[in-house]
């Protein structure tokens, strides 16, 4: 299309009648000929210039790995050995790809057949980027009785296994509080994935006003992270934060470990860990109490005790 065109279809304020071109677009637009600094890129370069979070340089520091990530294998932008890489280059000793499982249909989640496939792909990234380490891992959905949604055989060949909830989020919370307590009774579960579902601001296009918490007795879900050695994941995702603070520190009292990830989904978004770190820190996490802390050898020792 010809700019003469573009500046036609904004006088006439038709922008978006032109394909592609939805209100955000339009609006770069019409603020570009105006001769302005679109907002939007105003936002960007106000974004790219503040920190992430302040504090929790130390623990971060000390952050030895991911254990949540996500490739194109599921719902993320690129392939795993790109995700490794990146991961690698930012001084990981290791990365855990933990992509969906099947019944997250709107994620791609992957079959068992598709798992067992990428199972080799790891394998031959292991081989190229050594001593660089990719674990196997799956973000596992936990589904409404609280069973795990992938084949029990193939779970227990993974190296680590994040259980979240991703649908019927505003269940009663008594039903809520079975059905996680069963997935982290569970002897294949590992890490319990952002625990609330909650999303404190939009995500890609989706949920315009955010997602309010799932409810649930956290007491009782936390004993039983702390009995059965399953980690509560500290997720760094600008959009979730979650924990909320006031569970995190519930969960520090209670004695549970913890994983702080990124749950990325492209490798720009795999130093989000800084963010976690820092809401661990304020709310009392240590990093003797953080298992991705822990080098791989150690982690896997713990995954599977």
């Amino acid at each position: 299309m010809q700019p003469e065109e573009i500046r036609g279809a904004a006088d006439n304020g038709k922008l978006t009648d032109l394909k592609g071109v939805g209100e955000k677009t339009a609006a770069v637009i019409e603020q570009s000929l105006a001769g302005q600094v679109p907002d939007y890129l105003a936002n960007l370069e106000q974004e790219a210039v503040e920190p992430l979070a302040t504090g929790g340089e130390e623990l971060r520091a000390a952050l030895l790995g991911d254990c949540h990530t996500h490739s194109d294998w599921s719902d993320g932008g690129s392939p795993p050995a790109e995700m490794a890489w990146t991961a690698k280059e930012l001084g990981h000793e290791y990365m855990v790809l933990t992509d969906h499982s099947p019944r997250l249909k709107v994620a791609n989640g992957l079959t068992a057949d598709r798992l067992r496939q990428q199972l080799d792909i790891i394998e031959v990234i292991n081989q190229q980027l050594a001593p660089f380490r990719v674990l196997t891992g799956i973000e596992v959905d936990i589904l409404e009785d609280g069973s795990l949604d992938q084949d029990p055989e193939l779970l227990a060949r993974l190296d680590v296994v994040v259980a979240s909830v991703h649908s019927k989020l505003a269940m009663p919370p008594k039903a809520m509080t079975r059905r996680m307590l069963a997935a982290i009774e569970n002897p294949h579960t590992d890490i319990l994935g952002h625990c609330t579902g909650r999303m404190v601001k939009p995500r890609e296009g989706r949920n315009p006003k955010g997602r309010p918490e799932s409810e649930f007795d956290a007491a009782a879900v936390f004993a039983a992270c702390q009995e059965h050695s399953t980690a509560v994941e500290i997720n760094s995702r600008p959009e979730r934060l979650d924990p909320p603070r006031r569970l995190l520190r519930q969960a520090a009292e209670a004695g549970c470990v913890f994983a702080i990830d990124t749950d990325a989904h492209a490798p720009g978004q795999l130093d989000w860990q800084i963010i976690g770190a820092s809401r661990a820190v304020e709310c009392g996490v240590t990093a003797e109490r953080v298992i991705n802390t822990w080098g791989a050898d150690e982690l896997l020792t713990w995954t599977t005790s």
